[in-house]
């Protein structure tokens, strides 16, 4: 049993990555039709790593289902960001304790991802849910398969506390044919201050240009269409390795690959140079869509933060980035009620909100994360007061999506489809370059190609379209 270690967690000791080719063989007909469950709560990392969690249950002889019910193991792979993530946990593993106390008492249930790796979660587990048969973190989530066969009657706690090193030859059971995630860069060593993610994910280690670049080529070559670059802050890529490829560079040589579309997240204001941009600006299929945190517009609070950069740098990079790359859309996160926040503080939020006129945003109440520097400061703030705030933050982004998406009303845009629609199976979703949402009248045989569509209403979150 290995239990997380915070301590160890906030390490940067500056060792060396290492980089770890998997080998190893297991018995595939282990768990033969037995089947899986996967829940995953939190960020795109969270959604690739349980394509990797599918493949190593497949490995070993699971099936999947979408019904928790008929499963024989549930994974729950968790994010940590915010306190409601913590929330509905605990509610869902009510669910699953009822399902194996009542209906299916060799349930396995199996806790993953970034709440695993928090001392305060591990230790409740271990006092108050004793049902659960499985913890394991987000640095070896390679051993599953391990873990599942030399699985005993007793409850196993294994989570390793460490800076991190990066697997290759890993295998993935993608969810979609033609859309893929494509890590490139692991961990973060920035420590903004309410952030839990340097401690549950590691340090900040980059794979070698040449391994994804290889998976890039692959994913080409069975048909994907679009891939999406994946890092806990994808532009500081490269900086970890000497005489690695800049994330510049590297974007340029995965374009190279013909790859028709190209996205990536989520970037830092303070690794977003030129040299991106104007690679953005000169290739095609690169996606003229960029997510940028904001996070404060107020210099004390992005100071206090720990965030490394000004309103005033922000300003400054986003206008640069408007009127370098051609029809740009950008999106970002922003936190209300950060300690002590002031009412001046939440008004200059708000300027460099009306500046940007965002196309949309992530918005939240800051929640505090147990052994992060700001969980320690003190706040005068009122919950109350924290609620207006991010209403009324709410209010004005929803005016500014709205007026960019009627800019798109009449012209017609490339839409990557994707499903059809959950509330009209008379129409299909996809998502336009600059991740556009459009719902239009078409069947199934669209989904996984890219078609032209003519916009001819708009709302906040979504456009509606004709296809030409």
């Amino acid at each position: 049993m290995n239990l997380p270690n915070i301590k160890e967690d906030r390490k940067r000791e500056n060792k060396k990555t290492e980089f770890i080719y998997l080998n190893e063989e297991y018995d595939k007909n282990a768990f033969k039709g037995q089947k899986y469950f996967i829940r995953t709560y939190g960020c795109q990392m969270n959604v690739h790593d349980s394509e990797e969690i599918s493949a190593h249950l497949e490995n070993i002889g699971f099936v999947k289902t979408e019904e928790m019910e008929d499963a024989d193991i549930v994974i729950l792979n968790t994010c940590a960001i915010r306190e409601n993530a913590h929330d509905k946990l605990y509610g869902f593993l009510g669910r699953c304790k009822h399902v194996k106390t009542s209906t299916n008492p060799n349930l396995i249930i199996a806790i993953c991802g970034c709440m695993a790796q928090e001392e305060n979660v591990v230790n409740t587990i271990m006092e108050k849910h004793p049902y659960v048969d499985l913890v394991f973190g987000t640095h070896n989530i390679c051993d599953l398969e391990k873990l599942l066969i030399n699985k005993t009657d007793k409850q196993n706690i294994e989570v390793i506390s460490c800076e991190g090193n990066v697997y290759e030859n890993v295998k993935y059971k993608r969810d979609s044919k033609f859309k893929a995630w494509v890590n490139i860069q692991y961990g973060c060593d920035k420590f903004c201050t309410y952030c839990i993610v340097p401690y549950t994910r590691g340090k900040q280690r980059s794979r070698k240009s040449e391994d994804i670049l290889k998976e890039v080529e692959e994913l080409v070559k069975d048909g994907y269409l679009e891939v999406t670059l994946l890092g806990q802050n994808v532009n500081a890529y490269g900086k970890d390795i000497e005489g690695e490829l800049s994330f510049a560079e590297l974007l340029q040589k995965v374009a190279d690959t013909g790859i028709k579309r190209l996205r990536f997240v989520t970037s830092h204001p303070w690794d977003f140079t030129d040299e991106m941009i104007d690679v953005i600006a000169k290739n095609d299929n690169i996606m003229n869509y960029i997510h940028l945190p904001l996070q404060s517009g107020s210099d004390r609070i992005l100071k206090l933060m720990g965030r490394r950069y000004t309103k005033e740098e922000y300003i400054t990079l986003f206008d640069k980035i408007k009127n370098k790359i051609n029809n740009v859309s950008i999106t970002t996160d922003i936190i209300v009620g950060f300690p002590n926040e002031t009412e001046e503080d939440y008004n200059e939020t708000l300027d460099v909100v009306n500046h940007c006129e965002y196309d949309s945003a992530f918005t939240f109440i800051y929640s505090p994360r147990e052994g992060t520097p700001a969980a320690k400061m003190e706040d005068s703030i009122k919950l109350e007061e924290k609620e207006c705030r991010l209403y009324k933050l709410n209010e004005l982004i929803n005016n500014y999506s709205l007026k960019n998406n009627k800019k798109y009303v009449g012209n017609t845009y490339d839409v990557l489809v994707e499903g059809i629609n959950d509330k009209d199976s008379s129409k299909v979703f996809g998502y336009t370059e600059t991740m556009k949402l459009v719902n239009f009248v078409g069947g199934e045989e669209l989904i996984g190609k890219i078609v032209p569509v003519k916009i001819i209403d708009a709302k906040s979150f979504s456009l509606d379209g004709e296809m030409k």
